[in-house]
């Protein structure tokens, strides 16, 4: 398992780590480490407009004050346009992906006509208007490129901590951006890029990040990649009961005492709380994790 592992911590630099950023760090690090591999750390900076300057520095200072440090040189998505292009032109050719001229406005409208809704908090579900059997762009400037799902979408895969999930995209999401109406490269595409990349066999993130596996999934059979192992883990929550988030009051995570900050993530992940140094602290969490998480 050590020579094959390799796990990933792959933050956003919209703000520096909180508290339920560091809870996904440590519970990747601890994974890898328990199983004798790699850990790695990608800054996704392909959304640029939302990038802080100077966060995905300040990041990487807090994860290694937290003794938390990438096993390989950091890579950086804003540096990885040319290989996601790459890797669309394929799937264009080979029919799994097409232009769309669709805003917003259009897809709503959409929806409202076949008396369809988009619940709060969910993406809207794309009705497939520019699907090249509808009719294409019939007219209109292409805006994006999205992936034409397969006939049968439904993706059945097993969570290592939330057991056997299931999900048709299908119904749940259509047909899905891969690079947007902005020009700019849509996460979906980017993330599964660059784990087949890395050679990432096990990706631990957040439970809000679930419901993006299934999609993940049909692109890495679509481009003929591995699918990693996945264990998604419990997320922080804000005072209203949502997820802790820096758009939900989540305070940037102090470098003043990094055991206590340990301290409070591993709690969230089952794990007692240490005394002493941090390494001691890391150390011990990690044989309680290998028990804990066989891969």
């Amino acid at each position: 398992m050590g020579a094959t592992y390799k796990g990933r911590f792959a933050p956003s630099p919209t703000g520096p780590l909180h508290a339920g950023s560091l809870v996904a760090a440590l519970a990747s690090w601890l994974d890898a480490r328990a199983h004798g591999g790699s850990w790695l750390v990608r800054i996704e900076d392909v959304d640029a407009p939302r990038c802080v300057p100077g966060a995905a520095e300040l990041i990487l200072r807090q994860l290694a004050t937290c003794g938390l440090v990438s096993d390989e040189p950091v890579v950086w998505q804003s540096q990885r346009s040319d290989r996601y292009q790459q890797a669309l032109n394929p799937l264009i050719e080979q029919g799994h992906a097409y232009p769309c001229g669709c805003s917003r406005k259009d897809i709503e409208a959409a929806l409202q006509a076949h008396g369809a809704s988009r619940e709060r908090h969910h993406i809207a579900v794309y009705p497939g208007t520019c699907r090249p059997e509808r009719g294409g762009l019939q007219g209109k400037p292409a805006r994006a490129w999205r992936f034409q799902l397969p006939d049968l979408a439904e993706v059945n895969w097993t969570d290592r901590r939330l057991g056997p999930q299931t999900q048709d995209v299908a119904t749940e999401v259509g047909d899905f951006i891969l690079k947007r109406a902005d020009g700019l490269w849509a996460y979906q595409l980017a993330v599964v890029l660059d784990d087949a990349a890395q050679g990432i066999t096990h990706v631990v993130r957040g439970e809000d990040l679930t419901d993006n596996t299934a999609r993940q999934i049909l692109l890495q059979r679509a481009l003929g990649l591995p699918t990693p192992a996945y264990l998604h883990t419990p997320l922080v929550l804000g005072a209203n009961g949502e997820k802790l988030s820096k758009q939900n009051g989540a305070q940037p995570l102090g470098l003043s005492d990094p055991l206590q900050a340990l301290n409070t993530a591993a709690h969230s992940l089952g794990l007692p709380p240490q005394t002493g140094s941090v390494a001691h602290a890391l150390t011990t969490w990690t044989t309680l994790w290998a028990d804990t998480w066989p891969a």
